[in-house]
């Protein structure tokens, strides 16, 4: 980060023009070099470097030896974190001897103006830039929020705008489980504004605090100084010109009880752009109007909230469209019922209850769901967007894949599936358009829109290509189907074709319960696994995710220690090739 240069020694955030001494003996790869300048952060210093590339990257590192577990934990979080405000994390450097490198990770270098140095400068800020902090703060709290993570260091110092006002956030050794803190550190309370609820106690940060905090550094952009410990004085009193709608917003922000702040920082985000008018604000009835476009119908739903970007997919029950949240300033995934299934209060309640379900499965192989909402007849919830397409999608536009392409994938996605059967929630409808692919490359299920406990009826369900026997003849389904359902998109993956195929039901359950799966010429391990996945007889399948994942496994195992003999089983059915391959005939 490049930082304003300034005589003070005292401040944060600290331009410096030497390499610091707990870097001096660092050797860099071939062809690096250090940069011109560093930053002097709280328990960090960030120092430019160009790599063999000739990119400006930004190596963070901790000055004191006694964090390096600290650092080791923030880069391993920070690297999962995707938002415009986050800067991209891309390797981490161990301490190796040999190496004369680390501990230490490369992030994006950014040439921006923390909000506090800006401040001081030239004063308090404009109020629209004000805004622009409040809604991109808040949109990349409310992310970490839905993650079930808090920052912990909202501050004017760990908030940056760039010359075109794109804002920032750094700080982020805080956002981290406080267990991963060296015991009795916390932020400097000369930079970072202390919440209420933290003054008396060890530094616990929560959601909160996080609001406090943001709403804090708002009145410092406004006036200059950060907020008193107590009595904090309205908007309106030391900034008259603030609009009314702003300054009731920050006021609830920093109220000292938490209860009576905001419930969410989307909340307080949207009744700021509610109450501003910053926005085309639609004023409506509860009765729709007339109108016959989906999209139009889509538009006059959501317009308060969300801007229409753009069609993604339709199913049996409902559309999925691109959009960006207005308050969060981030595009998300919507998807709606179809207008004549909207009228069935069932239905309703069954898509509710797939949110529902989504939302309580917290892992990383399964799309989140941030919100759900009704309005006018039409009801939509959204969730992540998956930027890479579906499996299915994969397929249709590169052809099948080698297997050493996917096995981290299909495991990845057998653990979500595992902590889904492990609450006893059966996904009943998996295939390759339910598994989409995010901007990591990660497999990730969606849909859980016909999902059913194991004791719950179901009837007929399922997509006829990747569903079990028992699913088409309506029987009672386990976790068995979902096994099932997996070992079909991998051969799908694997060849471009579903195991068994026909012209209608009827036809592919035949397949099925004659047992006429032909496989190609797989090695031995991978058919095993996939026959019995695609078994007919749900007793003799994998019971659940966890043990086909761990039979998954146990291929790959296999096939390694084959691999290990001599001659590799992929060189023997087609000549030398890329480990892992199969034959696509």
């Amino acid at each position: 980060m490049r930082a304003v240069r300034t005589s003070s020694p005292d401040r944060l955030n600290r331009v410096t023009y030497e390499l610091p001494e707990h870097l001096t003996a660092w050797r860099l790869p071939p062809d690096w070099n250090w940069g011109s300048e560093g930053v002097s952060m709280e328990f960090r210093h960030s120092q430019e470097v160009v790599d063999a590339l000739g990119r400006s990257l930004a190596l963070v590192s901790a000055p004191d030896s006694r964090h390096t577990d600290w650092l080791a934990a923030e880069a391993r979080h920070l690297a999962h974190r995707n938002h415009p405000s986050i800067p991209t994390t891309y390797h981490y450097w161990s301490l190796h001897p040999d190496s004369r490198r680390g501990p230490g990770y490369l992030r994006r270098w950014i040439t921006a103006e923390t909000i506090g140095a800006r401040v001081r400068r030239t004063g308090p800020e404009a109020l629209p830039n004000v805004l622009r902090v409040l809604r991109a703060v808040g949109s990349t709290l409310a992310y970490l929020h839905d993650g079930g993570t808090v920052h912990g260091g909202v501050s004017p110092e760990t908030v940056s705008a760039s010359p075109t006002w794109r804002i920032w956030m750094l700080g982020w050794q805080w956002a981290v489980p406080m267990s991963d803190v060296p015991t009795g550190i916390r932020p400097d309370a000369k930079w970072t504004p202390v919440p209420p609820e933290l003054r008396q106690r060890s530094w616990q940060p929560t959601p909160m605090t996080d609001q406090w905090q943001l709403a804090a550094s708002c009145f410092f952009a406004l006036t200059g100084e950060l907020p008193p410990d107590r009595d904090v004085p309205p908007v309106q009193l030391v900034r008259p010109e603030t609009p009314r709608a702003l300054a009731s917003v920050l006021d609830v922000g920093l109220r000292d009880d938490p209860a009576e702040r905001f419930p969410t920082i989307s909340a307080m985000v949207r009744a700021m752009e509610r109450a501003s008018g910053s926005r085309n604000v639609m004023v409506s009835g509860p009765e729709m109007p007339a109108i016959n476009s989906e999209e139009a119908r889509l538009r006059w739903a959501v317009g308060d909230d969300y801007e229409v970007l753009g069609f993604l997919g339709r199913g049996t029950f409902g559309s999925v469209w691109r959009v960006r949240d207005l308050s969060l300033e981030r595009e998300v995934a919507l998807k709606v019922l179809h207008p004549t299934v909207a009228q069935d209060e069932l239905a309703v309640a069954r898509f509710r209850r797939e949110a529902r379900l989504a939302a309580q499965l917290a892992h990383p192989a399964i799309i989140p769901i941030f919100d759900f909402d009704t309005r006018g007849g039409v009801s939509w919830y959204t969730m992540e967007l998956a930027e890479g397409g579906s499996v299915a999608d994969l397929v249709a536009g590169a052809g099948p894949r080698q297997l050493d392409e996917i096995v981290g994938s299909v495991a990845n996605v057998l653990d979500g599936l595992a902590a889904a059967h492990a609450h006893g929630i059966v996904h009943r409808d998996l295939k390759p358009e339910n598994i989409l692919i995010d901007r990591y490359r990660r497999w990730r299920v969606t849909d859980f829109g016909i999902a059913r406990g194991e004791d719950e009826a179901a009837g007929a369900t399922g997509t006829p290509a990747f569903a079990a026997p028992e699913q088409l003849l309506g029987e009672r389904q386990t976790a068995a189907v979902d096994c099932f359902a997996m070992a079909a998109i991998v051969f799908f993956v694997l060849t471009g074709e579903p195991p068994f195929s026909g012209s209608d039901v009827r036809a592919i359950l035949a397949q099925q319960l004659a047992g006429g799966l032909e496989l190609p010429p797989f090695p031995e391990p991978l058919s095993a696994w996939l026959r019995r996945g695609l078994t007919a007889d749900s007793g003799e399948r994998y019971r659940d995710a966890a043990e086909m994942n761990a039979a998954w496994r146990d291929v790959l195992s296999a096939l390694h220690r084959e691999d290990r003999r001599g001659e590799s089983w992929w060189e023997r059915l087609l000549g030398p090739r890329s480990p892992l391959a199969v034959d696509r005939g």
